[in-house]
């Protein structure tokens, strides 16, 4: 898995780089204003959820890195088409091939996991990706910031290094030749809901990403009239702890069962944002404390979502069940803003109350209403894979390269 490790690496040290000044080139470079360029990332993101469903069938039909490689590939083309013309026409477009890789690399990475990885160690590994694309991002951030201090005319240069780390990237992915695993019984001390309650339950809790990035600084600046250091500190304070945590937390909780753990996050998430209701009236302090709080219910969160669709998924219909989750996260991410910030418009209590009553009402969902699935060969955690004889031989990864060894127990 080390070479793919690798790849991850270089994929969001890259996409840091490009993220935080993506809407700054459209304006200095392209010359468009701020409403045509949030048009323009808006309709890629769209057209990233459309592509899904083929991404779906594609990895149900084998496919694993060579995904990940594709989604990685189309976002070099997107920011070739950025360094090479101008206007809205060419920031569209380029932001449709970034929308279309961005919306599918979740599902195609997971999918790479769970045919690397087996069980709780699967679940580890999910956690650890996830914590080496967060420290990438940030390293990435850095670098810009760095850049863009030293000199006030190298956001093209930027594009070029982002567009260089994405190709290399590509070709790391696809040098892993990772395809499809042979099934294997998923033991899960609890069972897992329905599809369709997760995927409704799970629009709510996508929200959360929202709070963070974008009603958070709202309200700092805005109402409490606090620097606008805060906000940074609060993004900088949770990726580290995500960093630090992520990983010790999804193993510390491996006794539980995944749905357990997912009902979980929404109840601390809740909690965090009752908390950052009150610590409106505390100061910047207040929501700073309370920023841990909703730091670890994210933690839970992405610790288990895309764990609990995996396990709760046969194998042959993987690919259509993660797609058809993040389809729901995306959905979730994309009204986000506009919903959040009319809410607040109208009053914190609206705000807070609102997003608490939808995510404690989807935890309950997925808490309460579970089903057990008994078809044979399926991996999710129920009564019949752990009385039918334990579980089946390890998993066969097909492989050529040399550094990427098949064994569910290998390092990362």
């Amino acid at each position: 898995m080390r070479r793919y490790v690798v790849a991850l690496v270089v994929d969001s040290v890259g996409g840091g780089i490009l993220r935080p000044f993506l809407v700054l080139y459209a304006v200095t470079v392209l010359g468009l204003g701020v409403g045509e360029a949030g048009v323009a990332l808006s309709a890629g993101l769209l057209a990233g959820l459309a592509v899904l469903p083929l991404l779906g069938r594609w990895i149900d039909r084998g496919a694993r890195s060579t995904a990940v490689a594709a989604t990685l590939f189309v976002r070099v083309m997107g920011v070739a088409v950025l360094l090479a013309g101008r206007g809205f026409i060419t920031f569209a477009a380029a932001s449709v091939l970034l929308g279309v890789g961005g919306q599918a690399f979740p599902a195609a990475h997971a999918a790479v996991v769970a045919a690397l990885k087996q069980g709780r160690e699967r679940d580890a590994a999910l956690a650890m990706t996830r914590s080496v694309r967060n420290a990438g991002l940030g390293v990435g951030a850095l670098l810009a910031m760095i850049a863009v201090a030293g000199s006030g005319n190298v956001l093209n240069a930027l594009m070029a290094v982002t567009a260089l780390a994405f190709l290399v990237a590509g070709g790391l992915a696809l040098s892993t030749r990772v395809t499809t695993a042979e099934p294997m019984h998923d033991h899960d001390p609890g069972t897992a809901p329905t599809m369709a309650v997760l995927l409704v339950a799970n629009v709510p809790f996508a929200m959360c990403f929202s709070v963070l990035e974008v009603v958070l600084p709202a309200l700092l600046v805005t109402r409490m009239q606090a620097s606008a250091v805060w906000p940074a500190a609060l993004f900088v304070g949770n990726t580290v702890l995500v960093i630090l945590f992520q990983v010790p937390i999804v193993k510390w909780l491996s006794k539980s069962a995944r749905g357990t753990v997912f009902a979980a996050s929404g109840v601390v998430l809740g909690l965090s944002y009752l908390g950052f209701w009150m610590g409106e009236a505390m100061g910047a302090v207040a929501i700073a404390a309370v920023g841990v709080v909703y730091t670890m219910g994210e933690i839970l969160y992405t610790g288990s979502g895309t764990a609990l669709v995996i396990a709760s998924t046969p194998p042959a219909q993987l690919g259509r069940a993660l797609v058809r989750f993040q389809l729901s996260s995306g959905l979730g991410m994309a009204f986000a803003p506009a919903t959040l910030m009319g809410l607040l418009e109208i009053g914190p209590a609206v705000l807070w109350a609102g997003l608490t009553v939808a995510t404690l009402a989807g935890a309950l969902a997925v808490n309460w209403r579970p089903v057990v699935l008994s078809r044979p060969g399926c991996s999710d955690i129920s009564a019949t894979s752990t009385s039918a004889g334990g579980p089946s031989r390890p998993p066969t990864v097909r492989q050529t390269s040399l550094e990427m060894p098949g064994r569910p127990s290998s390092g990362s």
